[in-house]
């Protein structure tokens, strides 16, 4: 990946995508610093720090870059578009006209993605009501009246996410890559970096947590090596099936007769059956939390079905196994590639073409995915028991499975996204010759 950054700054059309890059991703990070007008300084990340508070809002604030600690206008982040697309793409499935608008070219894209929109408009209203309504303790009213404080700070906020969406926008039209993952991966990394920066200012004071902190971080990081390097592996990972196109004359031209292969990648779902799962597990805890974070009720669902218990494990790896089959069932249909490749002339070898080729291909989808829902449970579950063990902090919320597979998959994708830029460059250079 070094070697790929290092030839594409060579390259004055793509080094200056790099540099647009980097400027939109500052002034990213410029606002998840300016506070909120109207929130008292330091409300936030004491908040965070609580521990009745750190299920939810700790981790908000480490995928938003701190911004949430600071109580600053990009709070929210993009987590309302997020939570939007999924609905949107949840409900092309369950409302037929919504799903024949996701098949009607670009023109259905573009009202698909105007739906989007609005809807993170609406949840970013939700959350910044929900916030308000929640901490109006940290509202500073002391020159305005609560109603107004509130109204100022519900529009700061639901203007800073909508902001947000606007610049990963144009990272992806100007940039390089998906700007929206980009901004996540900026965000956790960001907030990794000053948690292990906190951990060497602890061991350069010395005192009596020095060693403790000293001991606790390279363990840590050996483990975060070795959990990088197991995602990597498995998100590289993928099944080629063959396929042999017949040899066909028009003509005084023959066409086809090449072979060629269908790559059914092991961890095709990419982080959704994470998210998805443990949202909906921690729905219930974050609107107890919310409305009645002292009832009795509330103490015992999070001590048998918060997050760390073993039943919440349990749920867990059954809810990701359950997503994991349905989010393969949206992304890969078999007939549809079956009949894509009888289309075109080909066939898999020792296959029969139609019916038998969609449920083979059904077959080795399920076996693969099965194995990759083993795989997102293994990694929702042992790195933060591990980083338990080791130590507590941001650190342990950062790199949390949804934080892993974060980091790896930008970083993997934003190093195809540079390898197609040089291509491409190549290819004209060829072409003009």
């Amino acid at each position: 990946m070094f070697k790929t950054l290092v030839n594409a700054f060579k390259v004055k059309e793509i080094r200056n995508k790099i540099y647009i890059t980097i400027l939109l991703i500052f002034i990213y990070r410029v606002g998840c610093w300016i506070p909120v007008p109207g929130i008292k300084s330091g409300a936030f990340a004491g908040l965070i720090e609580a521990d009745q508070q750190a299920g939810f809002l700790s981790l908000l604030s480490a995928v938003s870059g701190g911004a949430l600690a600071n109580g600053a206008i990009l709070a929210l982040g993009v987590a309302p578009y997020i939570s939007s697309s999924i609905i949107i793409q949840l409900l092309t499935i369950a409302i037929p006209s919504l799903g024949q608008l996701s098949k009607m070219g670009e023109e259905g894209k573009k009202r698909i993605a105007t739906y989007t929109k609005y809807a993170a408009v609406c949840l970013a209203i939700v959350q910044a009501v929900a916030i308000v309504f929640a901490f109006k303790d940290i509202l500073n009213t002391a020159v305005l009246p609560l109603w107004l404080v509130s109204m100022l700070v519900i529009l700061v906020l639901v203007a800073g996410s909508m902001f947000t969406y606007w610049l990963g926008e144009k990272i992806t039209s100007l940039g390089l890559a998906n700007g929206l993952s980009l901004i996540i991966f900026v965000g956790i990394l960001s907030t990794a970096a000053t948690s292990i920066l906190n951990s060497f200012v602890t061991i350069s004071l010395g005192g009596d947590k020095a060693l403790e902190t000293f001991i606790e971080l390279i363990v840590f990081v050996v483990a975060l090596i070795f959990i990088f390097g197991f995602i990597v592996f498995i998100d590289l990972s993928e099944r080629k099936i063959p396929v042999q196109y017949a040899k066909q004359i028009k003509g005084r031209k023959m066409y086809g007769g090449q072979s060629t292969h269908i790559p059914i990648r092991v961890n095709a779902t990419g982080v959704m059956p994470i998210i998805f799962s443990m949202s909906i597990l921690s729905f219930p805890q974050l609107l107890m939390s919310i409305f009645w974070p002292h009832s009795d009720f509330y103490v015992t669902y999070s001590n048998w079905l918060g997050a760390g218990s073993w039943i919440y494990m349990v749920l867990v790896a059954v809810l990701i196994t359950f997503f994991a089959y349905f989010w393969t069932q949206i992304t890969f249909n078999p007939e549809d590639v079956s009949k894509n490749i009888q289309q075109n002339g080909g066939f898999i070898p020792g296959i029969r073409s139609g019916k038998p080729t969609a449920e083979y291909l059904k077959k080795i989808s399920n076996r693969i995915t099965l194995f990759g829902a083993v795989f997102l449970a293994t990694i929702a579950l042992i790195p933060s028991l591990i980083f338990k063990w080791v130590g507590s902090g941001t650190l342990v919320n950062v790199f949390s499975a949804t934080g892993l597979l974060i980091v790896v998959s930008v970083a993997i994708e934003f190093d195809k996204q540079l390898q197609a830029q040089m291509l491409m460059r190549n290819y004209k250079g060829f072409l003009n010759k």
